[in-house]
């Protein structure tokens, strides 16, 4: 075993997948700028169709709480690919997090408690993904699949398929959608947060250094002295900790917890990965292409709603989206191959 922050990880990230690690006027930086121009581009369709609802500060605020929510399941989605995993059970697990949250027995302790219980209920599933996966040796699809399916069905037992009301008692919980710092909710705050700590943990950390090295090549990471079986373990743990932290944000602009809440969130959350840039296959990716992912779909979703569009053409473009942007990815690969 090599000692955190030895050169062996250093090693190992490049000897997974050169170039993995991220640096300026790289791959990731000039993906960045097609990102911006494509959101740009979304910005001035809003400006034509609807002048009158897309640049308001109400319209602003109502898609950064949309984003919110779903942001902060990417950032841990994005640092499970770019180890070389998939987790399909993160919207399930968010749902059952607000309702064990929400539950009288939890509330009735306040809202520390219930906060508590939310991310202690995503982190504990997400541990169990990642111990099927790293010490079960299951495939990450079948074992997050798995978790899909059960966390649904647990919530659904617990809340008896009815919607739990935050109690009044509880209103600071809510506040976090209610109450404004410079116009703007303080979950976005939270959002923001937690984007600049996954920033920092994969750019600045040993932990960082490991998942691209994981992702990139496991068996030279395991020659270089790197615990792939617990790291991976890790990375899932942290995907369910996002999922904790998704399930506060969500319950405070609902004021419910409920099994239905994060419906498709994990196909939201893959997609904004995959259009940041992050390889499926493991070992290249960064937060801020992730971010920029989802801002593209916030504004799709957002103009569609605008523009009194069917949701189904919505999933449909959003289908499109997702497989141009891995046929990009394949066509770049093949280009950067020596």
């Amino acid at each position: 075993m090599s000692d955190p922050g030895s050169p062996l990880d250093t090693r190992a990230a490049k000897t997974a997948l050169p170039g993995a690690l991220p640096r300026w006027g790289g791959f990731g930086e000039l993906r960045h700028v097609g990102l911006l121009g494509a959101i740009a581009l979304l910005v001035v369709v809003g400006l034509v169709t609807r002048p009158e609802n897309f640049p308001t500060a109400s319209n602003l605020v109502s898609m950064l709480s949309l984003a919110a929510t779903i942001g902060v399941i990417t950032v841990g989605a994005t640092f499970v690919i770019i180890g070389g995993g998939i987790d399909l059970s993160v919207g399930a697990i968010m749902a059952l997090a607000s309702v064990w949250a929400t539950t009288l027995a939890t509330q009735s302790y306040g809202p520390v408690i219930m906060a508590l219980c939310a991310i202690l209920v995503g982190t504990g599933a997400g541990l169990v993904n990642g111990l099927l996966i790293a010490y079960g040796r299951l495939v990450p699809f079948i074992a997050t699949l798995a978790m899909l399916v059960a966390a649904r069905g647990l919530a659904q037992r617990m809340s008896d398929r009815k919607t739990q009301l935050i109690q009044s008692d509880n209103t600071a919980l809510v506040s976090l959608s209610t109450e404004r710092v410079l116009g703007i909710p303080l979950l976005v705050y939270i959002f923001a947060l937690v984007v600049a700590l996954g920033w920092v943990l994969l750019n600045r950390t040993t932990f960082g250094r490991r998942t691209y090295a994981v992702g990139g090549n496991p068996e030279a990471a395991r020659l270089a002295g790197i615990d792939v079986r617990r790291h991976t373990m890790l990375l899932y743990a942290l995907s369910g900790l996002c999922c904790g932290i998704a399930a506060i944000l969500i319950m405070a602009r609902t004021t419910t917890g409920s099994s239905t809440h994060g419906d498709l969130y994990e196909l939201d959350a893959i997609a904004a990965v995959i259009i940041g840039g992050t390889l499926l296959t493991g070992g290249r990716g960064t937060i801020i292409g992730s971010i920029l992912g989802l801002l593209i779909f916030t504004l799709i979703t957002n103009l569609f709603i605008l523009n009194g569009l069917n949701t189904s053409d919505q999933l449909i473009a959003k289908g499109l989206i997702i497989v141009v942007a891995v046929l990009l990815q394949r066509r770049n690969l093949k280009e950067r191959a020596p």
